[in-house]
């Protein structure tokens, strides 16, 4: 080992910062935390560092929240109808139970079409082994409530305890609404009961709704479509509407960031003005990785993040070490492997698509990536560190 030889690669350090409050200049809060945190920790920031902020704070400086009352309004002006198919909602009091009390607000009967046996982030009605047991084939198959009390019964979500149906049926009735459970994952099925739909799901989105309006649905609208501009002076987010908001209290949420490209030039500046070092910026909200226990694809936000700067673009471009010393250098061994792979990794192309010495590196978006990383740094409970500073991303064995 030479004597500056770094014995460490990437580092993620969740950096505290102040509760955020709306109105705070963000930009220099978070410059601040991760320069006072170098100092005290003792750590230098280097060229290409990535600061990442998460979605939440974000918003909560621009202030962007609606209220249920807010989002009633909406609904009933885009609708338009007394009854209303809400089909493929994830199951969450966090991230849709707002939602739906808004919508509830705003009709006279919900239509509340759940898919089985889990939502569309693997939340979990039923088990697949129950549906096995019962002889449904849950592709084509479409249950009442009764019939899916009669084959399963009461059940409740294996981490929160909810059962999501009694729940959310619960909760339209307790806006005034009726409420009729509807079990299905063909997006038509709805249209048995009603031709005004709010498509709820996430990733799958811009399908179901082609689907529905090429069925002959009226008027189709996706979460996306609701709260794109202000209503009586709300927040709003022009882009994702509803989807990646997060409940604030019983009667509002916070909404997915709005505008948050000029957040992270201004604090990539900052960081350059104060530091002399040119590092790379991103806001991130959920990762995307999945629990293999409880089989949660963790991105309920309709992006890993909304924004980033320029240096963030594209994907990894790497070799596999274990594949270079498996095959190309099976025969050589210490000092002469090490220096035979450097070689490899300093001469590699700018694209290593199709190459086999890439074979098993993660063709991800670095912000799919980096955000994952920073999404189990900074956790979602109270740690209190909303910005993560990723050291070392960039760089290889060769560095």
């Amino acid at each position: 080992m030479t004597i500056n030889e770094r014995r460490v690669g990437t580092v993620s350090r969740g950096i505290r910062c102040p509760i955020i409050r709306e109105g705070d200049d963000l930009a220099a809060i978070v410059t601040d935390s991760v320069v006072e945190a170098a100092q005290y920790e003792g750590f230098e920031i280097r060229d290409r560092d990535v600061i990442s902020i998460t979605e939440s704070i974000v918003a909560r400086a621009q202030g962007n929240y609606a209220s249920v009352d807010n989002i009633a309004e909406d609904v009933k002006a885009k609708l338009g109808s007394d009854t209303v198919g809400v089909i493929f909602p994830i199951l969450s009091r966090n991230r849709f139970a707002i939602c739906l009390r808004g919508i509830a607000k705003a009709v006279n009967k919900v239509v509340l079409m759940l898919s089985y046996p889990s939502d569309e982030v693997g939340n979990e009605l039923i088990s697949m082994d129950m549906i096995d047991e019962a002889g449904i084939n849950p592709y084509s198959d479409i249950l009442s409530l009764e019939k899916y009390r009669e084959l399963f019964g009461y059940n409740k979500h294996e981490f929160t305890g909810v059962d999501y149906v009694d729940y959310y049926s619960e909760l339209i009735r307790e806006c005034g609404a009726e409420v009729e459970i509807v079990f299905a994952n063909q997006a038509k099925a709805i249209l048995n009961y009603t031709d005004y739909v709010i498509n709820c799901d996430i990733h799958t989105r811009a399908r179901t709704k082609r689907i529905l309006q090429n069925a002959g649905a009226k008027v189709v609208l996706s979460l996306s479509d609701i709260m794109t501009a202000p209503i009586n002076g709300s927040g709003f987010n022009s882009t994702y509407g509803l989807l990646g908001s997060n409940k604030s209290t019983e009667d509002s949420v916070k909404l997915f960031p709005q505008d948050c490209q000029d957040l992270v030039i201004a604090i990539q500046k900052n960081i350059l003005d104060a530091t002399g070092k040119n590092v790379e910026v991103m806001v991130y909200g959920d990762g995307a990785f999945k629990d293999p226990r409880g089989k949660i694809w963790e991105l309920a936000d309709p992006v890993v993040s909304p924004a980033f700067t320029d240096g963030l673009v594209g994907t990894p471009n790497e070799l596999k070490l274990k594949y270079l010393a498996d095959n190309d250098f099976k025969d050589l061994s210490g000092e002469e492997l090490k220096k035979a792979i450097s070689e490899s990794i300093k001469s590699k192309d700018g694209n290593l698509v199709g190459n086999m010495a890439s074979q098993g590196t993660t063709p991800r978006q670095l912000t799919d990536l980096i955000g994952s990383l920073c999404d189990l740094t900074s956790g979602s409970g109270d740690k209190g560190t909303p910005v993560v500073l990723v050291q070392g991303y960039f760089d290889n064995y060769t560095n």
